[in-house]
């Protein structure tokens, strides 16, 4: 990932070819297994693999193409991918993805409500066997093969393409929801620059006449807190909404704030890695600063060692409940995010010889320690907050976005120092938001640009702007009154039940159609060594069940995902199913397209076409094509 200062060019931007320098070397595949020798680590794959143009073979190549083994010869052309100019701007990317607000407002409220203590040995448990497989496996393969979603399916199995453009269409409706809810972080940002907090107290132009401060001793069930009504009332609004069935006009301020979060994602990725490298270093390390400072407050708190032992302390007997270990697995599935694209493109740009394995294991334990950190900041408060209304803790958690924008904020309005803990508090949370978004646009423009180098790859910054602006254009209902509904209908018919299955295709096209020999070989050409037994059985059986378990139990669930709150109607529900299968039927949709209409001859060859890893397409190179003659 160090990239060489005498080699940096702009990514997407192509250099006249030279005459092309041919080199002659065994296929990965093929008998002979030792390693080719590598040209420069930057040198990067052609514009398109349909445009390779293979060198000429010439005699010398007789005496091996007589024993029938393969031979690979490599067109070498001059464009360069850019790469990442530190290693650690690729670990700070990659960790800055993974981390994101479901690890403060997800994780403790998952882990108290599973058992405790107990709940860290399933989740343990899915982490080596399930989530860390399938994180290694794409940076490896976003490493070798140095390419977005898209481009990458020519070279494992290319009917298999309508998973890229399925990732591409649940990033759109990931950016649509996700950049509102930072907005509403930016919100509170600029309502706490002021010398009291507005949810301290009652008696506001937006409160009604039930609000009741925490602190009162008449405070009961039926009373609504100054921080509930500022959050519902002040913020969305949406008393002035009837749900989906009336949204209502969008709310300016709302909408003004969002704006400025898609300003602040745009000036990060248009210049690629050489922009939101720079970034990740103040949104990645950030949060971590937060965290500590906010635990060092909550431990100190009244209360915070009895909400920590309300979050630590054991229950083995939820062991037992198989709805635990799916917890569990669907947890480590969406903390460490595989399939989404988003390894795959960050790590395209890295060094074909970084280790990407010491990474894997690296980032993802990074991950779930700040999952586990972040517990004993939020319980910690909430001990702080049973403490002050003189009840239960588990009367007084919410999970999701409650969490954050109603409990811990009336928890910080009764502090000394309430505001300078809001500022650092909503500081934190838009952080943490802002590179899980970078992330997931940046999975969809890199797997675009590598796809169309000429149209798309070439005008990147004016992709970008264009992208955006279709996002948040697209993105308006969820900044409406009645927004906050769109936002939850979102997050679970959008990336919520879809990607499970994305990302089960995945894995059984990259395990079962590519194979993992292969891949293994590939990983093995890259860090030098194979990887063990443990890995590929992982690979081979339990990753994909382990996906196809989080996708049944998943679709059986859903009415729980979307909460008990507010009652979504009937047609609702059938636009829901439409938004998933959107997405999901770019994979069947495609497979046919290959098979019918790109694919010639008989069955048994358009299938051979379409499932079959074409042999020029195996890299031997960086992230070069290749031609077996």
């Amino acid at each position: 990932m160090d990239r060489s200062k005498n080699n940096s060019l702009e990514f997407g931007k192509n250099s006249t070819a030279s005459a092309a320098a041919a080199a002659v070397m065994s296929a990965p595949w093929a008998n002979n297994k030792e390693s080719p020798t590598l040209p420069n680590e930057d040198d990067s794959p052609e514009d398109d693999a349909d445009n390779a143009t293979p060198a000429k073979v010439t005699d010398p190549l007789a005496p091996r193409l007589a024993n029938n083994e393969r031979v690979l010869v490599v067109s070498v052309t001059e464009r360069n991918r850019e790469t990442w100019s530190q290693k650690a701007e690729f670990l700070l990317a990659v960790i800055g993805f993974a981390v994101d607000l479901g690890n403060v407002w997800r994780f403790p409220y998952i882990c108290y409500q599973n058992g405790g203590g107990a709940f860290l040995i399933p989740y343990c448990v899915m982490l080596i066997f399930g989530g860390l497989p399938l994180f290694y496996m794409e940076l490896a393969l976003g490493q070798f093969h140095r390419c977005g979603c898209l481009s990458i399916w020519k070279r494992i199995c290319p009917a298999l393409k309508g998973v890229g453009y399925a990732i591409c269409l649940i990033d759109v409706y990931m950016g649509m929801y996700y950049n509102t809810i930072i907005g509403w972080a930016v919100y509170y940002l600029f309502a706490s620059f002021t010398s009291t907090l507005p949810w301290t107290s009652c008696g506001n132009s937006w409160n009604t006449n039930s609000c009741m401060p925490v602190t009162n001793e008449n405070f009961t069930e039926k009373a609504t807190t100054p921080a509930k009504e500022f959050f519902e009332r002040m913020v969305l609004e949406q008393y002035k909404s009837d749900g989906l069935d009336y949204m209502g006009p969008i709310k300016p301020t709302l909408a003004l704030c969002v704006f400025g979060v898609f300003i602040l994602v745009y000036f990060s990725l248009w210049k690629g890695v050489r922009s939101a490298g720079k970034v990740v270093w103040v949104t990645a390390l950030a949060p971590y600063v937060v965290l500590f400072i906010l635990l060092i407050r909550g431990v100190s708190l009244p209360g915070a060692m009895e909400g920590i032992r309300y979050y630590l302390t054991p229950e083995w007997h939820k062991l037992k409940n198989s709805k635990v270990w799916i917890d569990a697995a669907s947890q480590i599935f969406f903390s460490l995010g595989p399939g989404f694209g988003t390894l795959l493109a960050l790590s395209s740009y890295n060094k074909f010889n970084n280790n990407c394995y010491r990474d894997a294991l690296i980032t993802s334990s990074i991950n779930c320690l700040t999952s586990f950190l972040a517990g004993f900041v939020i319980f910690s408060v909430l001990g702080y907050m049973a403490h002050v209304q003189k009840t239960s803790i588990d009367k007084v958690g919410l999970e999701g976005p409650g969490l954050v924008f109603i409990v811990y904020p009336e928890a910080i309005a009764t502090m000394s120092g309430s505001v300078f803990w809001s500022i650092i508090f909503f500081l934190m949370l838009i952080t943490l938001g802002l590179d899980s978004t970078f992330g997931g646009l940046e999975a969809m423009i890199t797997a675009l640009c590598d796809e169309y180098p000429r149209a798309i790859g070439r005008r990147r910054e004016l992709f970008v702007l264009l992208l955006l602006a279709c996002i948040y254009l697209c993105a308006l209902p969820t900044m409406t009154y009645g927004g906050v509904f769109l936002v939850n209908f979102l997050n679970v018919y959008g990336p919520g039940l879809a990607i499970l299955f994305v990302v089960f295709v995945e894995a059984a096209g990259v395990f079962w159609f590519y194979g993992v020999d292969r891949f293994s070989e590939d990983v093995e050409q890259m860090l030098g060594i194979k990887p063990g037994i443990f890995w590929r059985i992982c690979w081979t059986y339990i990753s994909p069940v382990f996906l196809l378990a989080i996708f049944i139990f998943s679709i059986l669930g859903y009415e729980e995902m979307l909460g008990e709150e507010y009652q979504y109607p009937e047609w609702s529900i059938k636009v829901g199913w439409a938004v998933t299968c959107s997405s999901v039927l770019c994979i069947p949709m495609y497979i046919i397209y290959k098979f019918v209409f790109a694919s010639k001859g008989d069955c048994r060859t358009r299938y051979r076409d379409a499932f079959k890893v074409p042999p020029q397409c195996g890299s031997v190179l960086p992230g070069q094509q290749g031609t077996t003659v």
